[in-house]
């Protein structure tokens, strides 16, 4: 593939620092709506994991509890604050974590010195939920390759503020399918306060997501629902992504009825890193996936644009490598019915800035959607995208702005005629009845 030479840094370099293999405040007394169930397995036994003689001796009494665990038991934290100074990790199925809440039951890492997350899940069956996660070393909660898992009222936080040394991963459950993320909170990831990567079969609902690089992250999933959650002061506020060097692809997502506004943070991810690349004042951003619909949001005030839609030709995400299989096209995306205004006044980077005032004048802004404008020659018929490929806007008096990348961004223009189409309605992401039961 050639494209991505030359002038295709021009427009789109703000997304470019070095592509990245990614592995992806609100007052903490909003009461955030928890949709989901409350209840917990009861199967085995309940055991509060009690200070044996205080918080200073917590870290032990908790390893053992995690260590000695069986299907069917629930662990309770009781209200306090607790200090680790390394990881946690639970390997077996059917255990429920349980906290008095997320501002009452603390587990802090800011003394850390050894593993690489502050609790590491490896099964299924799993609930975690009413408890806070504080200055991980590394991510602050992982749940790697495991099957109907709930994560609830679970709050992570780095205190410090926004820096590029925090933990990467606020919440983080990767290669796992059905999982339920509802009523939590994210600060301070480093990359992605919530994240699914490499999943099938997702709910994301009722969140918060604030002061992160990247909000709310879908990356290579199958069947996501994103709705009912609130991303504002990130970089970037929800992002769909592709990425080229992972096993799985993604596609089948559905964003709606979310709050994504002001999301106009100051990138402060790893340096080559691929959210390091994310515009700063980026509402909604698409990249390389399929069939995704946004529909009924909020998404406002987002300095650069509140949607962005790209492929790895603009971002430059494939110079690392890419499976044989991947398809870097963004294809079948439908926006409509959404409630957008104030995005585009004031884009981050120098190239951006300067295709904001020569194509709209300096008080202008970008349109609502902004679009690298590469398609896959190959699918053309008769000069066009099948109807089922196209990117389709359908919501009132929203624009789409072509940023013409496969002519290295000569022609810049808004093109509304091109996109004026509708595609089927996703369906809505059904989770086992067994998970009301976790």
């Amino acid at each position: 593939m050639t494209h991505g030479t030359g002038k295709t840094q021009m427009v789109f370099t703000s997304f470019r620092r070095r592509a990245a293999q990614t592995c992806a405040i609100g007052a903490l007394a909003l009461a955030l709506a928890a949709c989901g169930q409350e209840k917990a397995a009861d199967a085995g036994t309940t055991a509060e994991a009690a200070p044996a003689a205080g918080a200073a001796d917590y870290q032990e009494t908790l390893m053992t509890a995690l260590l000695d665990a069986k299907p069917g038991d629930v662990i309770d934290i009781p209200e306090g604050v607790y200090s680790f100074d390394r990881s946690l990790s639970l390997t077996v199925d059917g255990v429920t974590i349980r906290g008095a809440g997320m501002d009452k039951s603390i587990l802090t890492f800011k003394d850390q010195v050894a593993g690489a997350e502050g609790l590491l899940v490896t099964a299924s069956n799993f609930t975690i939920e009413d408890l806070a996660i504080e200055d991980t070393k590394g991510d602050a909660l992982k749940v790697n390759e495991g099957e109907n898992i709930i994560i609830r009222r679970v709050r992570t936080e780095w205190t410090g503020g926004p820096k590029t040394e925090n933990g990467a991963y606020g919440i983080y459950p990767v290669q796992t399918t059905n999982v339920l993320m509802e009523g939590n909170v994210a600060i301070g990831a480093s990359d992605a306060g919530i994240y699914v990567g490499q999943s099938r079969n997702v709910v994301v609902r009722n969140n918060r997501a604030e002061q992160n690089v990247a909000g709310i992250e879908i990356e290579n999933t199958f069947d996501a629902d994103v709705y009912d959650n609130v991303a504002t002061n990130n970089t970037g506020g929800i992002l769909v992504f592709n990425m080229p060097n992972l096993p799985q692809p993604g596609a089948r997502t559905r964003v709606f009825n979310n709050e994504i506004v002001e999301n106009n943070l100051k990138n402060f991810a790893v340096e080559g890193t691929a959210v390091a690349s994310v515009p700063a004042g980026s509402g909604v951003v698409i990249n390389s996936n399929d069939q995704v619909e946004i529909f009924e949001n909020e998404i406002k005030n987002n300095k650069t644009a509140n949607i962005i839609i790209s492929s790895v030709f603009s971002t430059g995400y494939a110079e690392g490598g890419a499976q044989e299989s991947f398809d870097p096209y963004p294809e079948g995306i439908y926006i409509h019915s959404n409630d957008m205004s104030g995005g585009g006044k004031n884009p981050d980077g120098l190239e951006l800035q300067a295709l904001k005032t020569l194509k709209f004048g300096p008080m202008g802004a970008i349109p609502d959607v902004m679009w690298d404008g590469f398609v896959n020659a190959e699918k053309l018929v008769d000069g066009a995208l099948p109807d089922e490929l196209k990117i389709c806007v359908r919501n009132g008096e929203s624009e789409i702005l072509n940023a013409d990348g496969p002519n290295e961004y000569a022609n810049p223009r808004v093109d509304a005629a091109a996109h004026d189409c509708e595609l089927p309605r996703l369906p809505a992401v059904t989770l086992p009845e067994k998970l009301a039961e976790l």
